[in-house]
């Protein structure tokens, strides 16, 4: 004769029951239990918080960058840095900068890295095969500048300069462009060349030396003689 035994219920079936009871719990219950903020109107009726503004909510998205119109490189700044962190950090900054001023930045472009090695003995005399190695790595980073007014670009590197992360170096090379025919207007009137002949004659192998009673003169002036004395051996005085 078959008898119903009956058995306790397992750890999953309790514990499945027990979420079952804590999920119609929460239904019930709203928002009470959660823990994202809610504001109650006068009619008890729950509203979204506010929304926050755009320029806190740029600063966990990607910096915004403008489009060159010819793609005449201007500036390229090359960070370095001894660590990543400072060094995203800060090519992060520099782009938001350049968007706010209006210039069209591209990067941050990864550059090769530089490893500098230094073996350096341990000790001296016979200890010298206790050697000690140490390794130094430069990472880096450059941000182009295209389309760039010359003035914007000195405005965005003072900028940069005057905010600078420690732990980070700059180097920038800038690119101006003028118009044609810069040459002529660079020439000066003869009036003025005239006048600097006068100054220029006194320097480097330009100089002139005179006419020959000028150059007996100074040949036979006493500080000459006393320089050319001086420079003769001892047994050479009188010409002998």
């Amino acid at each position: 004769m078959l008898r119903s035994a009956e058995r306790p219920l397992g750890r999953l079936q309790v514990g499945a029951f027990w979420r079952a009871r804590r999920t119609q719990a929460s239904l019930v219950s709203g928002d009470k239990d959660s823990g994202q903020p809610s504001l109650v109107s006068a009619n008890n009726e729950r509203t979204q918080p506010p929304r926050r503004p755009r320029s806190l909510q740029a600063i966990y998205l990607k910096p915004l960058k403008r489009e060159a119109e010819f793609g005449i490189p201007s500036c390229d700044l090359q960070l370095r840095s001894f660590s990543i962190q400072p060094l995203e950090f800060f090519a992060d900054f520099a782009l938001r900068a350049a968007y706010y001023l209006g210039l069209p930045a591209y990067g941050p472009i990864p550059l090769p890295r530089i490893t500098e090695r230094w073996t350096v003995p341990k000790s001296h005399f016979i200890f010298k095969k206790a050697q000690e190695n140490f390794e130094r790595v430069t990472l880096r980073r450059m941000i182009q500048v295209k389309d760039g007014n010359p003035e914007t670009v000195q405005l965005w590197l003072a900028y940069l300069r005057k905010h600078q992360y420690y732990g980070v170096g700059m180097k920038a090379n800038m690119w101006e462009f003028g118009q044609t025919g810069v040459g002529r207007t660079m020439e000066l009137p003869q009036d003025q060349l005239k006048e600097l002949e006068s100054s220029w004659s006194h320097l480097g192998q330009t100089k002139n030396i005179g006419t020959a009673r000028e150059v007996e003169g100074l040949l036979s002036s006493r500080r000459f003689q006393e320089v050319v004395g001086s420079s003769r051996p001892q047994g050479a005085a009188g010409g002998k």
